[in-house]
């Protein structure tokens, strides 16, 4: 079962698989969410995702305008965690937020037509074992 945390380790959780979806969401809400080119999120279940240390450091931001959308994040040190549906059916998981490989690989990019601008293939770009050079 894959685990997960923040960054100050705070919060913690554990996913069990099988996902309803693994996927890159390229709208604008979820790129601002990440900070980066789009949102790697998973979903599951409610009944497959448990925390196990520091619930109550999840904090939450819904978008009145958005069915579908939500925030969460650790209140300590502001790193994304999974937030639960406003149905409560089922979880949506930031895939940077495990620690563990998830098995499963995305199978999908969804709201591509609000791709950024900018996107370049992360393939077509030099890789570095760590930092680039200057």
């Amino acid at each position: 079962m894959p685990n997960g945390s923040c960054v100050c380790g705070a919060v913690a959780f554990e996913v069990k698989p099988p996902y309803r979806f693994f996927q890159y969401c390229h709208c604008t809400r979820c790129r601002k969410r990440s900070g980066s080119i789009h949102a790697a999120n998973l979903a599951v279940p409610a009944e497959q995702l448990a925390f196990t240390r520091g619930a109550e450091h999840v904090k939450r931001f819904e978008l009145p305008a958005a069915a579908n959308w939500s925030n969460a994040f650790c209140g300590i040190c502001g790193s994304g965690v999974p937030w639960k549906t406003r149905n409560g059916r089922a979880y949506v998981v930031p895939a940077g937020a495990l620690d563990d490989d998830p098995i499963e690989r995305p199978t999908r990019n969804v709201w591509v037509a609000s791709r950024a601008g900018w996107e370049v293939s992360a393939s077509s770009l030099p890789d570095f074992e760590n930092e680039a050079p200057r």
